[in-house]
């Protein structure tokens, strides 16, 4: 039978425990309200600065221009080293989100072996590094750290999109793909594989004899050299955000579900605890009174 010291002693430490999960839950509660506001009002600049590239490579490839002069856009003509960049959350406590991640990052990378294609890995936040390095340590050319420990700014995007497309001018990948968690509510998120170099464009058939009704001061070429390395940073702008929402959604509900854990935790113990103290007194009583029918 358990001893009663220790059943106290347990049931006061589970609730030690669910002060803090509660405590957190909170925390990310707040969080994902400030996260969820910033993702939502990112997604149309996103998507429109999309459109507005699509719309110039479109105008610019009817008159032959389109060439190596935009390699953010075009490429270089091969696609035999792939850069998986990997964005997860810098602290723990999410349930499973990283490892969503990490598995979809897993099977990215083989698949890509497969085919006979080199693998280079950029992680972004310590969590999927940590969980990667084992296995891929010799593929992972650079991390970043303590990005998702804050609020998101565009700087840091802008820094990351700089050493992106570095990277890429040097050679040192022909294809960079970023695999990243989209955010769809507190208690659902989608792992994300997106090429963002070169620049994935729809471009229009409709559209392929017409030219544009819009005149570009200055002109659509010079327009759209300004706009794809900004294109590149709002892209992973977004995506940063989306990451951050989703782990804040994450850990919020992970958060509540050790809290109702605990609670039930709580309430088994208690009633072992009584339990126990009954059969204890009740023991006591037949001590007393056997004793007393000996006199």
């Amino acid at each position: 039978m358990a001893n009663l010291k220790t059943l106290k002693t347990r049931i006061k430490s589970v609730k030690s425990t669910q002060k803090m999960t509660k405590a957190m839950k909170m925390v990310a509660a707040s969080r994902l309200k400030k996260a969820k506001q910033a993702v939502e009002a990112s997604r149309p600049y996103a998507e429109k600065i999309q459109d507005m590239i699509e719309s110039l490579a479109s105008n610019i490839a009817v008159r032959g221009n389109l060439s190596e002069k935009f390699p953010l856009l075009t490429g270089k003509e091969k696609n035999h080293t792939h850069l998986v960049i990997v964005f997860s959350s810098d602290r723990g406590l999410c349930g499973g989100l990283n490892s969503a991640t990490v598995k979809m990052t897993k099977l990215r990378v083989n698949q890509l072996i497969a085919e006979g294609r080199e693998v280079k890995i950029y992680c972004v936040g310590r969590k999927a590094y940590e969980q990667l390095k084992s296995a891929y340590g010799d593929k992972i050319i650079d991390h970043s750290f303590g990005v998702f420990k804050g609020l998101i700014d565009f700087k840091a995007a802008q820094d990351l999109a700089e050493k992106f497309t570095e990277l890429y001018n040097q050679g040192v990948f022909d294809i960079g793909e970023v695999i990243y968690s989209k955010f769809k509510s507190a208690i659902a998120q989608e792992q994300i594989n997106k090429q963002i170099i070169p620049a994935q464009i729809k471009f229009d058939a409709t559209q392929a004899n017409l030219e544009s009704p819009l005149s570009y001061e200055p002109s659509e070429e010079e327009v759209l050299t300004e706009l794809l390395p900004k294109n590149l940073a709002m892209q992973i702008y977004n995506e940063l955000l989306e990451n951050s929402a989703s782990e804040q959604g994450a850990r919020m509900a992970a958060m509540e579900a050790a809290s109702t854990n605990a609670g039930k935790m709580i309430k088994g113990l208690t009633l072992v605890y009584n339990r126990t103290r009954q059969a204890n007194i009740t023991k006591e009583l037949i001590d007393i009174i056997s004793g007393a029918n000996t006199i």
